[in-house]
C-alpha cells in the first residue's frame, strides 16, 4: 500500500482537562479530581492520528506567538508532521479548549478560537500548493469558516478528495455541502445542522437524506457506542463497533476522522475505512488526553 498523503486544515488547541466526579450546576462550585494540559484542536488531533498511523501529513494552521504555540509546533514536529504552513500571529493567542471529563468518561468542552479564527488571504492561499499534492483533504469548523469554505474549494479545483467534519456545528453556506466528499458530523451535530433529534437509526438515516439533498456525495454520521452509518446514493451501511469501556471521550471523534482520512487516502473502500476507524476510535477512549490516546498502526492491529 502507497505511503498516504493527507492535507489537513484545522486547529492546533492547548487542551486544559479538569476531571470531576460530576457537571456543576449554574452557579455551585465543585472539587475537581485532577488538571492536566494536553495538545489538541480537532484539526490538529485529526492530523496526528492520520500520521501515527503512517500517512504524509501536512498541516495547514495557525497558533499563537505565545508558550503554548511554540509547545505546539514543538509537538507538530516531534509528530512527524510537515508544518510548512502552520502561520503564527503576535496578534492572537494559541487556541485553547477548556474540558471537563467526568469519571464515566463523558465530557463538555469549551473553545476559544484565538489564532486559529485569524487565517489570512495570503496564508490560505500559501497553502493550495499542499493542498493540490494531497491524496485527501480534511476540513473542521474550528477555523474560520471564510478559510475552510477557500480550502475546498481549493481541494475541489485539484481534484482532491474532501472530508469535512462540521464541528462545532451551525447552519453552513449552500456551497460547503457541494464541496464534501465525506460529510462526517456525530449525531448531535447532526441533528444542530438539520433541526430535528437524531437519535434513532430512522432519524439517523433520514439526517443523512437530508444532506444528501444539499449536494454532499457521501455522509457519515458517527453514533459513539452504536458504530457509523454511511449513506451515499442507493447506500446505506451501518459499521458497528466494539464495545469497551471509556475512560476519556475526548478526541474519540478525531481518532475517527483521521483514521478514516488516512484509509481513503490510501485507496481502500469507504466501509473498510470505517471499520478500521471504529476500532481506533475504541482504543482511543480507553486512555485519557487526545492526542496522547491515539494508537499508531501496529497497535491497532491493522
Amino acid at each position: 500500500m502507497k505511503k498516504p498523503v493527507i492535507c489537513v486544515a484545522g486547529s492546533a488547541n492547548m487542551d486544559l482537562v479538569t476531571t470531576v466526579q460530576r457537571m456543576p450546576m449554574a452557579g455551585e462550585t465543585i472539587h475537581g479530581n485532577a488538571f492536566q494540559t494536553y495538545f489538541g484542536g480537532k484539526g490538529a488531533n485529526q492530523a496526528v492520528m492520520a500520521a501515527k498511523l503512517g500517512g504524509e501529513v501536512w498541516m495547514i494552521a495557525k497558533i499563537g506567538e505565545d508558550t503554548f504555540g511554540k509547545d505546539y509546533m514543538k509537538n507538530f514536529t516531534a509528530c512527524g508532521l510537515n508544518t510548512s504552513c502552520v502561520y503564527t500571529t503576535k496578534e492572537a493567542s494559541t487556541g485553547i479548549a477548556a474540558i471537563t471529563v467526568q469519571e464515566n468518561g463523558q465530557n463538555a468542552i469549551i473553545v476559544v478560537g484565538g489564532a486559529n479564527l485569524s487565517f489570512s488571504e495570503e496564508e490560505i492561499e500559501k497553502a493550495a500548493a499542499a493542498i493540490g499534492k494531497a491524496d485527501v483533504l480534511v476540513c473542521q469548523n474550528e477555523i474560520n469558516l471564510n478559510a475552510t469554505l477557500r480550502f475546498l474549494q481549493i481541494a475541489r479545483m485539484y481534484g482532491v478528495p474532501t472530508i469535512f467534519n462540521p464541528a462545532p456545528a451551525e447552519d453552513f453556506p449552500d456551497e460547503i455541502y457541494r464541496l464534501c466528499d465525506y460529510f462526517c458530523p456525530n449525531e448531535s451535530e447532526a441533528a444542530h445542522i438539520v433541526g430535528f433529534p437524531v437519535k434513532t437509526i430512522e432519524d439517523v438515516k433520514r439526517a443523512g437524506k437530508d444532506f444528501l439533498s444539499r449536494g454532499v456525495k457521501n455522509v457519515i454520521i458517527t453514533l459513539g457506542s452504536k458504530g457509523s452509518l454511511l449513506m451515499s446514493e442507493g447506500k446505506t451501511v451501518l459499521v458497528e463497533t466494539e464495545k469497551v469501556t471509556a475512560v476519556d471521550t475526548t478526541g474519540a471523534g478525531d481518532a475517527f476522522i483521521g483514521t478514516v482520512a488516512y484509509f481513503i487516502a490510501s485507496g481502500i473502500p469507504v466501509e473498510e475505512a470505517m471499520k478500521k476507524a471504529s476500532h481506533a476510535a475504541a482504543l482511543s477512549v480507553q486512555k485519557r488526553g487526545a492526542q496522547k490516546s491515539f494508537p499508531n498502526y501496529a497497535e491497532c492491529g491493522f
